[in-house]
């Protein structure tokens, strides 16, 4: 019998869940992430039976959320929304981020726009002095002509860059575009790397998360949670 190892993240990933589920009011209209802190967001939400509506960033959100019994709805119909929860890549000291290993970038970026306020749920291991420390930024292209793309951002905005792969085949996302992760310059304005990939012709959207993020709970393996807030300016 194959055994199952638990991941020993997974009491970082439940109190912080939990205390994001802490900032929901009975009645609120709620958008979701994803990844596996949302998911315990969404788990404990069911599990307390707590009166919300939620518009969800990704197809597995939904289907988490519909097995939890919590209500869906249509992101349009409802915004602005009461509260964005979703997770984070890596959080920087300014709260800045870097989402889209998961693929739902786009889709999440649309979300946290929508909300009155974002609260980030992690593990404290998430945290970096400078964006790009630990893993490449997830740049969604459309898949037309994503060679020539790639070129350009080669061309003096980003030292590599290389295309997401499930399997054999390209990586596709929800919205039907392709993904490149393209590594971060050690220096440099991330603000301005920001735009510059923004700007490119073929470019739909960039993992980087600026400036959205209002607070971060961050949960610890022992199960407790640092509480991180943007710096005053």
């Amino acid at each position: 019998m194959r055994r199952v190892t638990a991941d020993p993240k997974d009491g970082a990933r439940a109190a912080a869940a939990a205390a994001a589920v802490e900032r929901i009011e009975p009645g609120m209209a709620i958008g979701l992430g994803s990844g596996r802190a949302v998911w315990k967001v969404v788990e404990t939400i069911g599990r307390r039976g707590l009166d919300v509506r939620v518009a969800a960033a990704s197809v597995r959100t939904e289907e988490v959320a519909t097995e939890a019994g919590i209500e869906l709805i249509d992101l349009d119909a409802v915004v602005p929304l009461d509260l964005a929860i979703d997770g984070a890549d890596e959080i920087d000291p300014q709260l800045g981020l870097i989402k889209g290993a998961g693929g739902a970038l786009l889709r999440e970026k649309l979300v946290i726009a929508g909300a009155r306020h974002f609260v980030v749920v992690a593990e404290t291991d998430k945290k970096v002095a400078r964006l790009g420390e630990t893993r490449a930024v997830p740049v969604e292209v459309v898949r037309f002509g994503w060679r020539s793309t790639l070129a350009r951002l080669l061309d003096g905005i980003v030292p590599e860059a290389e295309l997401r792969l499930a399997g054999d085949s390209p990586y596709v996302t929800d919205e039907g575009h392709v993904i490149l992760d393209c590594t971060v310059p050690a220096e440099g304005s991330i603000e301005e790397l920001a735009a510059a990939l923004k700007s490119e012709t073929g470019v739909v959207e960039h993992g980087f998360f600026l400036g959205m993020a209002d607070e971060a709970l961050l949960g610890t393996l022992d199960g407790q949670v640092e509480e991180l807030s943007v710096p005053a300016r």
